[in-house]
C-alpha cells in the first residue's frame, strides 16, 4: 500500500515538537484551530476544517513522550479511513527531526497527491511556528487548489 512521507527539521526542543502533535493546543497551532477531543491512547480527536461536522476523526493509538505519536483514521474522507498516521521524533545535533508517515492508503489517487502537498505545507508552517513565526493552521493556511 502507498504511503505519504515527509521529513522536516527544526531548532525547537524535542519536547515542544512532541506537544505540537500530542496535545490539542499544539494541533491547533499547526493543523487546524478547531480540534475537539482528548489526546489519550484509545480516545478520539476530531478535526474541523470549516464544516459543522469533523473532516477527520483520529483514534490515538500511541503516545511516547518526546518520541512518537500515532493515530488511526476512523472517520473522514473515504481514502483516509483505515490509514495510519505517525509522527516520529529524533534528535540530530541541534535539530529535532520529524519523520511523518501517512500510511496504508488503498491506492495512489489524485486526492493522495493533494494531501501529500498539503501535509508538506502544514509541516513547513509547523517549522516556522515552532521557531517563532505566526501559525498557518487552518483557516489561516493558503489554498493550494479548489480542494483548499
Amino acid at each position: 500500500m502507498p504511503d505519504i512521507r515527509h521529513r522536516i527539521g527544526t531548532t525547537a526542543p524535542r519536547a515542544r515538537v512532541y506537544e505540537a502533535f500530542a496535545t490539542t493546543d499544539g494541533l491547533r497551532g499547526f493543523w487546524t484551530r478547531d480540534v475537539k477531543g482528548e489526546s489519550a491512547i484509545g480516545s478520539n480527536l476530531e478535526f474541523f476544517f470549516g464544516s459543522p461536522d469533523p473532516s477527520a476523526v483520529m483514534e490515538v493509538v500511541d503516545l511516547v513522550p518526546d518520541t512518537r505519536v500515532a493515530w488511526r483514521c476512523v472517520e473522514g474522507p473515504e481514502e483516509w479511513v483505515g490509514t495510519n498516521l505517525t509522527f516520529e521524533l529524533r534528535s540530530m545535533g541541534d535539530e529535532t527531526v520529524v519523520l511523518f508517515t501517512h500510511a496504508d492508503w488503498q491506492q495512489p489517487s489524485e486526492f493522495m497527491h493533494h494531501c501529500s502537498t498539503k501535509w508538506g505545507y502544514f509541516f513547513l508552517g509547523l517549522k516556522r511556528w515552532l521557531e517563532g513565526s505566526d501559525s498557518v493552521a487552518y483557516p489561516d493556511d493558503a489554498a493550494i487548489s479548489s480542494w483548499r
